[in-house]
């Protein structure tokens, strides 16, 4: 069995290059700040950023000069409101103009499916009366071969690079995901790369003992990185809750371009890594984020005689 563990350094670094696309997916839990940290912190730059609901870590990429382009579908500051980063590229070009490809959530999950099982385009009925592909120029309206009237039709998406923060893997790459689940999964089939950032990584043993939890599989995984608190300040089931205050200050200090960026100089281009990172949150923060119990029932799988 290959063994695929490297710091979260090097996988950037090898995956990660100008000019690429990368995906860092979550749907409000699992987003992998730390990777996105990283790729801030080594100056890439260039970059198509592909997320359903660009969050805080992509206005906090924008803001560093790191994306020349955007395919999401919806962005904002989750429950708090608009991103200003991003806000000030599409509007006003700041630091660097940013071009923007918008679908709705279904189409982005729909483009996902069609990379992830290698299909020319997917299917939906939801386009029908939207106005997005007056748009949006990939999004394309066309008679269902059935004669069942008109359907759009969205085309694959494969990004480069795929970063998917889950609870645990072994070294192979064999992921463990419970919670809130989003397109973990289709974006690890779709991308030509992956790079999976858990909490911890376990012996096989562990993963092999609930093998339904295991929603990735190492073949289709390129490196295994624990990061415990990557997604901080997003959540991850039984590991740390969602910091909403960070999402609070995040609106505050980011109307202003010069408090970003000193922020970033702060808590990105001057710290080595992610571990100091966390050290620099304290052990209060750390306190506050911790969740309760909410222990599962076990499950007797039963062995073959």
């Amino acid at each position: 069995m290959v063994d695929k563990r490297c710091t979260l350094q090097e996988a950037i670094a090898e995956y990660v290059q100008d000019d690429l696309s990368v995906a860092i997916e979550g749907f409000t839990a699992f987003i992998c700040f730390a990777a996105g940290h990283e790729i801030i912190r080594q100056r890439h730059r260039n970059l198509t950023l592909i997320r359903m609901t660009p969050d805080v870590i992509y206005d906090q990429m924008v803001a560093a000069g790191v994306a020349r382009k955007l395919v999401f579908s919806y962005l904002g500051n989750p429950g708090v409101g608009p991103l200003h980063c991003l806000r000030r590229a599409i509007e006003k070009g700041q630091p660097t103009p940013l071009e923007i490809e918008e679908y709705s959530h279904y189409g982005m999950v729909a483009r996902y499916q069609a990379g992830a099982s290698h299909l020319p385009f997917f299917p939906l009925r939801s386009y029908l009366g939207s106005d997005l592909p007056q748009i949006n120029e990939r999004i394309k309206i066309i008679e269902s071969p059935y004669g069942d009237g008109k359907v759009a039709v969205v085309p694959p998406l494969n990004p480069d690079v795929a970063i998917v923060h889950a609870q645990r893997a072994d070294k192979q790459g064999n992921t463990h995901i419970w919670g809130l689940l989003g397109v973990q999964k289709e974006v690890a089939f779709a991308a030509r790369k992956v790079i999976v950032v858990v909490e911890e990584i376990v012996d096989e043993s562990v993963i092999r003992a609930d093998p339904n939890r295991t929603l990735i599989p190492g073949l289709v995984v390129d490196a295994v990185v624990q990061v415990p608190y990557g997604a901080h300040p997003s959540y991850v089931q039984g590991y740390y809750d969602r910091d909403n205050a960070f999402y609070l200050r995040w609106d505050a200090l980011s109307r202003d371009p010069e408090q970003v960026q000193a922020w970033l100089d702060e808590w990105v281009y001057g710290l080595p890594d992610h571990a100091a990172y966390v050290q620099k949150l304290g052990a209060e923060t750390l306190a506050r984020i911790k969740p309760g119990p909410a222990p599962a029932a076990g499950v007797e799988y039963g062995a073959y005689q």
